[in-house]
């Protein structure tokens, strides 16, 4: 009975990412509106990496940890990475410390543990920060935190005024955000949506 609603509320889910991709596609573009395509990052090896090259892909992108109660979530999204066809679908994970001091260690020490422990083999980002504060409470707290800057990547996936869908404040490590093929923001899953990640492959794949 659980599992029937839960693939029902799932199902619901699919539907809206659907219509939400729908809507943005046929909505006016400004001409100073970028999309997820337009921008370059670091890779967790200090390479350059154009996201353009992911054009005609969906993308996962998800904020890492390694010192977090989410990092399990590694496991999970491997699992994913493995099941997908790689010529429709991507994850990209960008590693961050803005979350309890969560993802301390270099690039280098961030990769041995990914592939050691989670056998990581999905894109693997140089660290960012993915909000504007390095919280040292939980629940976050901007009094109980210090100032720093959100990475360029970041700020387009979280400000409406730059990816024209909506505004969202990062929770914690973990959190997901669902690019279409066409380099547009679909939607965002909160750290928690973990295992449920499995059932959107239907999603993923089309």
């Amino acid at each position: 009975m659980k599992k029937s609603i839960l693939l029902m509320l799932i199902s619901s889910f699919i539907i809206g990412i659907n219509v939400n991709a729908q809507q943005f596609s046929s909505a006016p573009k400004s001409e100073n509106l970028k999309t997820f395509f337009d921008f370059k990052v670091k890779t967790i090896d200090g390479k350059d990496f154009d996201l353009s090259t992911l054009k005609g892909k969906k993308v996962l992108v998800v904020n890492t940890a390694s010192k977090c109660g989410n990092t399990p979530q590694y496991e999970i999204l491997q699992k994913l990475y493995d099941k997908m066809d790689k010529s429709k679908f991507e994850i990209i994970g960008f590693p961050a410390n803005n979350f309890l001091s969560q993802e301390p260690g270099s690039d280098a020490d961030i990769k041995e543990f990914c592939t050691k422990n989670y056998g990581v083999t999905f894109p693997m980002m140089s660290k960012v920060s993915v909000c504007d504060y390095i919280y040292k409470s939980h629940p976050i707290d901007p009094a109980k935190a210090d100032k720093t800057s959100t990475d360029e990547i970041y700020k387009w996936l979280t400000q409406k005024s730059l990816n024209g869908v909506l505004d969202t404040q990062i929770e914690w490590n973990f959190q997901k955000f669902l690019i279409d093929e066409n380099g547009h923001l679909v939607g965002t899953l909160s750290p928690k949506f973990a295992n449920e990640l499995l059932l959107l492959q239907a999603w993923f794949s089309n």
